[in-house]
């Protein structure tokens, strides 16, 4: 890193206990559910060119309830077509749970799942080596292009595994939102240099528009409420300025400087709003992050 601290990632107790407070504290799967129920629908329509079998594939997909949400919808759009899915997740943890959740699942008798415990690349090379000529009917990949070294030539590689009609759904945070702001102004400080943790869709745009790649762009507007960050010692706090970071215990191993200009930035009106909440005699003040994430669908 460019600065000394530990990436978030390699303490993965520490990064689910983060991770799982910030969709408590956000409307992160909740924009998502309305993305999948109210716009992919469309989306899904148009794929699989009149074949009785459809290769899915998700990349990062974590424990699988977004995963599932996306090929129920599937599933509707294309109510007699078999399912070929391939899940693509290192956490042993997030797989473990993700079978779970398909054992105890109802109606998945159409879908055949094959468990792919290997990051992004590890992936590549399986797939180059093993199934080269395969198609994919859609993939997709949410919040994960920060933890790959190149995401332009992972979503190169992906892409290259699409049918002609396929689909390549990709969801990440927004340049223009709160912590895309966050991640631009203190990059150099904050992000992991052997991944690229603080890419954003803007970076993103401006590979496909290079290329000349057409795409499709969404917004998924979401708030994170991140009250706690600003008083210092507060354990709520300290989980979430990490997980904005992604820097282990950032409030206690950051420089003053550096901790100041976070905190100062997160509470300017162009990263948060602060909301004041009364009651009787107690006014709360509480500040929410903007979160605008964006799906890019190719």
């Amino acid at each position: 890193m460019a600065a000394p601290f530990r990436s978030l990632v390699e303490d993965y107790p520490r990064y689910l206990k983060s991770f799982e407070l910030f969709l408590e504290r956000s409307s992160e799967h909740q924009c998502m559910q309305d993305f999948i129920h109210n716009t992919l629908p469309d989306i899904l329509a148009s794929i699989g060119g009149g074949r009785s079998v459809f290769n899915v594939m998700g990349v990062g997909s974590g424990a699988g309830e977004i995963d599932l949400e996306m090929l129920a919808q599937l599933h509707l759009k294309h109510p007699h077509v078999k399912v070929d899915n391939e899940v693509v997740e290192p956490s042993n943890d997030m797989l473990y749970k993700y079978k779970v959740r398909v054992s105890t699942a109802p109606d998945l008798d159409h879908i055949n799942f094959e468990w792919n415990k290997m990051t992004a690349s590890e992936f590549e090379k399986h797939w180059q080596q093993k199934i080269p000529g395969k198609k994919m009917d859609f993939i997709h990949m949410i919040q994960m292009l920060y933890y790959v070294t190149d995401p332009e030539a992972t979503v190169s590689f992906f892409r290259s595994l699409l049918h002609k009609d396929g689909k390549l759904l990709i969801i990440l945070v927004s340049g223009e939102s709160g912590w895309g702001k966050l991640w631009t102004t203190f990059k150099k400080q904050l992000c992991n240099t052997e991944i690229s943790q603080c890419v954003t869709t803007g970076d993103i745009k401006t590979f496909l528009d290079t290329e000349g790649i057409p795409y499709r762009n969404y917004e998924l507007l979401s708030q994170m409420d991140i009250t706690e960050c600003f008083t210092e010692g507060d354990q709520v706090g300290e989980l979430l300025l990490d997980f904005l970071t992604e820097v282990i215990e950032f409030s206690k191993n950051a420089p003053e400087d550096l901790k100041k200009g976070v905190l100062d930035l997160l509470r300017h009106p162009d990263c948060s709003k602060e909301v004041v909440i009364q009651w009787s005699q107690l006014i709360q003040i509480n500040c929410a992050l903007s979160h605008l994430s964006r799906a890019r669908v190719l």
